[in-house]
């Protein structure tokens, strides 16, 4: 019996050392020695289930000693192996091919496994192993030395155990003897061998890479981040932490390797302090590890050691708690996480091994203890949320078969789902495509997220210095991924201290969703309709050439806070948060295709040369902001687009501005893809602007603007040397409904109290239609090279259709002067002023600066040479050689109100009201504008010399149909439909077409009409009196006037006043009162002007505004005279006690007084 244990302790000896003989074993009673043993590596590696890329480089042995049981027990006790120190190094292996030549590789009289399971088998399954102190030195490079970065080389982790106990139990995780924990195996058609492992105490030590000192030395250590990493020399990351796990071996009858199956559980782990270069370290270790766990180059079959390994390996780790504090001088962060299961299952069938992956985190807190207050960053939603199951997805589904032959009641998980969880599976190698190489699936729950600059900044710069993960690290460029992210909620608050009274603004979005797959099918781009996508088209093969992104929320809400302070019974202060809902979004969806131009794998977003498509949609956009929410926002957005910037600049490293470098030379046009479309589709559109007021932050609604359907695209395509960008606008209808203007809204009070909220549409669409409200098509011609300007071309064809327009010019100049987009001086209102400010200095003063169109322009703004133009990206722009101009504006009717009539109108009710029994209105068929470069038609235009201006345009032609305007009448057959009137439209009316040329004569070019069509088609009957036809003219001088002003508003508003001139806006800031006679004039042979419109009328309006001035001005001095009076009785009754009483009657007659004041100041100047 002994010789026979002694053999068979011989045979497990030689399969796990190295270079042993028999001359070493000296068995002394029931004892054997031995000291400085060498392990073996494969063994090693395949008994515990390693990754492939990682090698058992060293495993030296202190001291062995085994001491036997009584031979008569040998069967029902175990033989007990104590160590004193067991010294391990892995390391992970760059280049696989060159493994078999290592020492490590497998001699060929190493016993190998699966010739039977006899005697020396069963002593070495049931041995009890005692470890003192285990040393394990892991070593990984995540990808750092193939790309030659030394100054990205991840830690080293020394990992120490002490008091290591290995012992063999039953299925149930119980010490018996072995025959009894043998017996389990009897009647199963596999033997199974479960192992406990426990030990008392276990630390990690962070070391610095030996190659970061070398780095440093040449000084690859420039930036902030490189010295806080060369910094590092070591630091504690956990301590003390105890442990046990469960292990489960699987083998087939023949004792062939068949599963391995690691539970580790593991109850508190607790990092008391960490510093700021510690952190740094540790997020490139677990980057390190993770690319070496997930190398998809590796062939794990390629190698030897393979034949030992398990066919299907389970590791699992399960912490219950998990504190982490960062401690530096000017940073602290406390990450707490509950109930952290990680989980890793492989599968090989011999050729390639699936790899799924499981990480669930129970709970999660992430808090800034360095700010004032202390605040939580990231913790889960304080909203009850209804509990769901756990989500699997299909392919980790029924993944393998179970190892542990009880199933899952040691580890029985809670069904219902964590906060988050990933499930991912992996093919190593990397299978070809159309396989795919990987796919990911991350669920969370509802997420609260607090965005503190500071900490965002800080912690931007820690991810950006710790974790890199370089494209084909992880998996080859040809490779075929897939990943969805989907959180159920998400609340993003952001502070904001400005002298507004808000405070901060938070982000309320559901259903969040990303999904990157080439397998996707993106209704809303429509690509099986599109040629140029016929590779992305169903049924198509997948590869990485493609990608396509989805992503979107089911909704979103932003609303600002605003803190108020309220007094309790006991005199003290409250401060309660209030939040005002300001923009919300329905249904919002972002699809994303691209594909490079050759097929190569695309590796740079966006493909230069090839094909990308966007599309955006929106069921229902709804806004609701006053100019105070509307400037806290665009202070938001600008915040938001500083920190992104001081972010980016966080995270800057030498890839990217490696990067950076190469695309900055060659060509622009050789960057950009060649065939790029972007579609923008909003189903619901409504936006409501309110009236700022101190006493309610929401105010009264002012303007209400309503679409629907809107469809918008913007196309670009490369033409050999030219490219072309197209736009498309399609608007199916519009609403605008205003409130009162400043005169009707001080009689409010006392006319309509119960309406004074209510508002009116001022321009809405005809329903009923065939055709949308707007139809816009433009297409742009640009050559890259200026010497093929024939080839720059603009054509824009428009049409706007159905419009109906209320209340006139003149009411639309009041509403914006009370809207405060025109100021008293016709240019910008004060809150258009200040809100275009803070965009221009915000992140989109880029949109409002132009960019140069001539690339002499870029180099004089760049300091370029003409020598460097053939070296630049520029295009060489100018103006169009051929221009095409089509607008037409069809179906069209002005309410010609005037500011009396709309002034009238509020007090109506417009539910059983006509508006054309009240006013003068206009409308017509048809009003086209034609304007082109004149090739076709060149008439009196003298051939320009070289070098000449060139006007894009030179021939206008400008027509209309069905002219009409009709005085007040009751019309037969109308009827308001939703608050509009429906008008029966009468055929006739007057056609009018005009020709304008651009001519030159004696080196001045001018525009002179070249010819003028006047028609009817139908009988015009025409029944005015010469009140009427006074009032008529004045009516259309006043709009004129006002459309003027607004128009010169604009201009100014634009800046365009100095390109116009200041004369132009002299004449539209007078269009009716001085520039209205000169249009419909024309000069006589001796220069004189003779006026088109009757004398008698002119004279009558003259006449009628001169008798009226000495009236107006008595009437203004007499409401002058009676506010000076109301102002000293005011004074005069303040100081009285007794009349206190009647001081109130005498403030509201001074008010009613002012209120008259402005409008005799408005009759004034409309008289």
């Amino acid at each position: 019996m002994e010789s026979i244990l002694a053999r068979a302790l011989e045979y497990t000896l030689k399969y796990w050392l190295k270079s042993f003989t028999r001359d070493q074993f000296k068995l002394q009673g029931r004892t054997v020695q031995l000291s400085n043993l060498d392990i073996n590596g494969d063994a090693l590696h395949a008994s515990l289930g390693l990754p492939p890329a990682l090698n058992v480089t060293t495993a030296k042995v202190g001291k062995l000693e085994i001491i036997l049981p009584y031979f008569s027990n040998v069967q029902v006790e175990p033989i007990v192996v104590q160590i004193d120190k067991l010294d391990l190094v892995l390391e992970e292996n760059d280049d696989l091919d060159t493994y078999g030549s290592t020492d490590s590789a497998q001699t060929p009289s190493s016993p190998a496994k699966g010739s039977g399971y006899g005697f020396a088998d069963k002593i070495a399954d049931g041995m009890t192993l005692e470890v003192r102190t285990v040393n394990l030195l892991l070593e990984t490079h995540g990808g750092a030395r193939r790309r030659g970065g030394a100054t990205w080389a991840s830690p080293m982790a020394s990992i120490t155990i002490r008091n290591l106990l290995l012992y063999t139990t039953n299925e149930s995780w119980q010490v018996v003897n072995l025959k009894e924990a043998r017996d389990f195996s009897n009647d199963k058609n596999f033997i199974y061998v479960f192992k406990k492992l426990e030990w008392e105490h276990l630390s990690i030590d962070l070391l610095p890479h030996p190659d970061m000192f070398a780095a440093f030395a040449e000084g690859a250590f420039k930036d902030d981040d490189g010295a806080k990493r060369v910094f590092f020399g070591g630091e504690r990351f956990l301590e003390g932490i105890s442990g046990e796990a469960y292990i489960t071996i699987q083998r087939t009858e023949l004792n062939s390797p068949l599963g391995l199956e690691l539970q580790l559980h593991i109850t508190e782990a607790v990092c008391p302090a960490l510093s700021e270069p510690g952190l740094r370290a540790l997020l490139r270790f677990f980057t390190g590890l993770y690319v070496c766990l997930n190398r998809g180059d590796v062939n794990p079959n390629a190698q030897e050691r393979s034949a030992e390994a398990a066919g299907r390996t389970m590791v699992s780790i399960m912490v219950d708690h998990i504190f982490f504090c960062i401690k530096d001088t000017d940073f602290r962060l406390e990450l707490l996480m509950q109930s952290l299961n990680f989980s890793r299952a492989s599968i090989s069938d011999g050729e390639i091994t699936k790899c799924l992956t499981r990480v669930m985190i129970g709970g999660l807190f992430l808090r800034d203890t360095f700010s004032s207050p202390p605040c939580a960053l990231v913790q889960p939603s304080m909203q009850d949320a209804a509990e769901e199951p756990l989500h699997i997805p299909d392919f980790g589904k029924n993944f393998c078969p179970p190892i542990y032959p009880l199933g899952d009641q040691q580890w029985k998980l809670n069904d219902h789902a964590p906060l988050i969880s990933l499930h991912s599976l992996q093919y190593i190698p990397s299978p070809t495509p159309p396989s795919f190489s990987s796919q990911t699936v991350i669920d969370c729950q509802p997420l609260m997220i607090h965005l503190q600059e500071e900490s965002c900044l800080r912690i931007s710069s820690l991810l950006a210095d710790g974790i890199l993960v370089n494209h084909g690290d992880v998996s080859p460029d040809f490779s075929v991924n897939s990943v969805e992210f989907k959180v159920k909620g998400l609340d993003l608050t952001v502070p904001l201290v400005n002298e507004s009274s808000f405070t901060g603004a938070r982000l309320h979005i559901e259903n969040l969703y990303f999904q990157d797959s080439p397998s996707l099918r993106l209704k809303l781009l429509n690509l099986e309709k599109d040629p140029a996508c016929f590779c992305l088209w169903k049924g198509q093969p997948i590869d990485s050439s493609q990608k396509k992104w989805t992503s979107g929320a089911s909704l979103i809400n932003l609303s600002l806070e605003t803190y108020n302070n309220s007094k309790k019974v006991n005199g003290s202060r409250s401060h309660s948060s209030e939040l005002w809902r300001c923009v919300e979004i329905k249904g919002v969806c972002i699809q994303v295709a691209m594909v490079t131009a050759d097929g190569s794998p695309l590796t740079e977003v966006p493909p230069p040369g090839g094909v990308v498509r966007v599309g955006v949609a929106c069921e229902q956009y709804l806004s609701n902001t006053s100019v105070e929410q509307l400037f806290f926002v665009l202070d938001l957005y600008t915040y938001f687009g500083t920190v992104s910037n001081k972010m980016t600049k966080v995270g800057k490293n030498k890839q990217k501005k490696l990067v950076k470098r190469e695309l900055s030379d060659g060509s622009l046009i050789e960057k950009v893809p060649g065939d790029t479309a972007v579609s923008l589709s909003v189903k619901d559109l409504k936006l409501t602007f309110l009236e700022s007021s101190s006493l309610d932050i929401q105010g009264m609604p002012l303007v209400q603007f309503v679409g629907d359907d809107l469809f918008m695209e913007v196309t670009h395509r490369t033409l050999g040397g030219a490219m072309a960008i197209s736009s498309n606008l399609r608007w199916d209808r519009v609403q605008v409904d205003c409130t009162e203007t400043e005169g009707n809204s001080i009689n409010a009070n006392d006319v309509m109290p119960n309406d004074h909220h209510k508002l009116r549409a001022v321009f809405w669409v005809q329903s009923g239609r065939n055709f949308p409200f707007l139809d816009l098509r433009m297409v742009h011609v640009i050559p890259y090279n200026a010497r093929d300007t024939e080839c720059h071309s603009l054509s824009v064809s428009a049409c706007i259709a159905g419009v109906r327009l209320a209340g006139g010019m003149n009411y639309a100049e009041a509403l914006l002067h009370r809207f405060g987009i025109l100021g008293p001086d016709g240019g910008p209102g004060a809150g258009l002023s200040k809100g275009l400010e803070h965009l221009s200095s915000g992140p989109l003063s880029k949109l409002f600066k132009a960019s140069p169109l001539l690339a002499e322009e870029v180099r004089e703004s760049n300091g370029e040479s003409i020598e460097e133009e053939k070296h630049n990206g520029y295009l060489q722009l100018g103006p169009p050689d051929d221009v095409d101009v089509s607008l037409e504006l069809k179906d069209w009717l002005f309410a010609l109100e005037g500011a009396e009539m709309a002034e009238k109108w509020w007090f109506y009710n417009s539910e059983d009201s006509y508006r054309e029994e009240r006013c003068w209105h206009t409308t017509f068929d048809s009003f086209k504008v034609k304007a082109n470069s004149g090739k076709k038609h060149p008439v009196n235009v003298k051939k320009l010399l070289p070098g000449a201006l060139k006007y894009p345009v030179e021939l206008v032609m400008v027509g209309v149909e069905g002219l009409k305007t009709l005085k007040p009448q009751k019309q037969k057959g109308t009827a308001p439909q939703n608050g509009h009137m429906q008008t029966v439209e009468s055929p006739g009316g007057i056609d009018l077409q005009a020709g304008i040329v651009l001519n030159e004569d004696d080196g001045a070019i001018k525009w002179e009409m070249e010819s003028l069509k006047f028609s009817v088609k139908h009988p015009v009957e025409a029944i005015v009196t010469k009140d009427e036809l006074q009032h008529v003219a004045q009516l259309c001088k006043s709009e004129v006037d006002s459309m003027g002003r607004i128009t010169a508003g604009v201009l100014r508003v634009l800046k365009l006043e100095g390109s116009v001139g200041q004369t132009t806006m002299d004449q539209l800031s007078n269009l009716g009162s001085e520039g209205f006679d000169n249009i419909f004039s024309h000069r006589d042979s001796n220069g004189s002007s003779v006026s088109l419109i009757p004398s008698s009328l002119l004279a009558s309006n003259r006449q009628h505004s001169s008798s009226l001035d000495p009236t107006l001005n008595s009437l203004e001095a007499a409401l002058l005279d009676s506010q000076t009076n109301c102002a000293a009785l005011v004074t005069e009754l303040s100081s009285s006690e007794s009349s206190k009483q009647y001081l109130h009657s005498v403030e509201q007659l001074a008010q009613k007084l002012e209120s008259m004041q402005k409008l005799l100041s408005k009759l004034q100047d409309r008289v």
